[in-house]
Formats: C-alpha cells, structure tokens, sequence
C-alpha cells in the first residue's frame, strides 16, 4: 500500500509557483532492505531510493532522472489499466486507478490541495514540513464503501490499520515520505525521510538538489 500526491503544472505563470509539487508515501515491510535516495545509474542521472531484495535488486518505487524523467510505483488491489491520457492539474493515487475515490485518497488530497494552495507565500522549507505533516497523517478514514468492494475479502480483516494516509502496523507501513519540488526555472529539491532499523519511532532525513538538464 502506497500513496501520491502531486500537482503538475509544465508551464507555470508566476515565478514563485512550481512545475511540480509531489508527495509520496511507501508502505512496505519494516525488514525489507533497501538504499537510501542518492544518485544511481551509469552517469549518477537518476535519483532514487533502491530496492535490495534478494532477486529484486535495484528496483526502486520512486525515481526522478537529471532530464526530468520521473517514475513512482504503487501496488494494485485489482488489476486494471487507466489508458487516460492525463495532463497539468492535482491528482492522487494510491492502490486503485488514478483518481480512484478512496476515502483516504480524497481527505490526503484535501490536505494537499491546501498546502499548495499556500506555495507561493511559503518558504521552502516549511512547504516541505507541511507536506510532510499531510504524509504523516494517521487518522482512520473509515467507512470506506469503494477500498472494502475493491479489496474484498483481502482488504477486510486490515482495514482499519490501512485506511489512514499514514499505515502503521506490526512490522508494515509507511517507511519512506518523499518530497518532490520542481520549481518555475527547473531546479529540483529532493526531501526523503526514511525509517532507520525498522523501528517506527527512527527516522533520518536527506535533501538532493540539482536542476533539470536541457
């Protein structure tokens, strides 16, 4: 279970607004292994987290490219594919299709939309912390009609530890919160806060930055 918020806009008006504001949520096993974001491939053009599971190394579930390239990765509780182009707006996605209206989604998306609705008038620094408190959030947002159909009989005896923005369970949940800003002239800020020893209460943050390539 995972989840992603992000306003994407390529061309943006004002000097001060961003080309894209994004924040993610992976929700994993405490004890799966894994790297912190740095730069990987054969030139270091790509920035991301790594997967270092045994016959699954080197994957990642979030990754942007010094060109501007950007990949994320959740699970589906169904398999279907969305062939909906999508363009500049706000969008949200967890488990399920784009835009999918879980009741999580729709409440971390509000809180979103707020913070970034703020942007402008903020430094960056606090930006981030607010959209760090929006990936932070723990609160239960049950009933939940449209994640208990989809999910059905998986989904049923976990659903009140997963229908919260923030997943916190035994040995499962939310282990990384990342923040992406691109910014009106391609500079890009890279905020990761990750889980340090599987221990939900230790917790390390880093910041990459760099600007896009032509």
């Amino acid at each position: 279970m995972c989840i992603i918020f992000f306003k994407f806009d390529p061309r943006p008006v004002s000097k001060n607004a961003y080309r894209l504001i994004l924040a993610a949520n992976r929700d994993e096993f405490y004890s799966r292994p894994s790297k912190l974001a740095d730069f990987w491939g054969n030139n270091n053009e790509i920035l991301s987290g790594l997967d270092m599971e045994e016959g699954k190394e080197g994957g990642t579930w979030l990754g942007i490219s010094t060109r501007g390239k950007l990949a994320a990765l959740t699970n589906y509780l169904q398999p279907q594919l969305d062939r909906q182009a999508r363009g500049r707006g706000t969008y949200g996605l967890s488990n399920a299709l784009l835009e999918t209206p879980w009741r999580k989604l729709c409440f971390g998306k509000q809180l979103f939309l707020e913070a970034v609705e703020r942007s402008q008038a903020l430094p960056k620094d606090v930006l981030i912390a607010d959209l760090l408190d929006v990936l932070n959030n723990e609160e239960a947002q049950l009933p939940d009609p449209a994640i208990e159909d989809q999910g059905r009989e998986y989904v049923q005896p976990i659903l009140s530890k997963y229908s919260a923005v923030c997943v916190r369970c035994p040995g499962y949940g939310t282990r990384t919160n990342t923040i992406i800003l691109v910014d009106a002239d391609g500079h890009v800020t890279f905020t990761e806060r990750s889980m340090l020893d599987k221990d939900p209460s230790h917790w390390e943050t880093s910041t990459h930055e760099f600007t896009l390539q032509s």
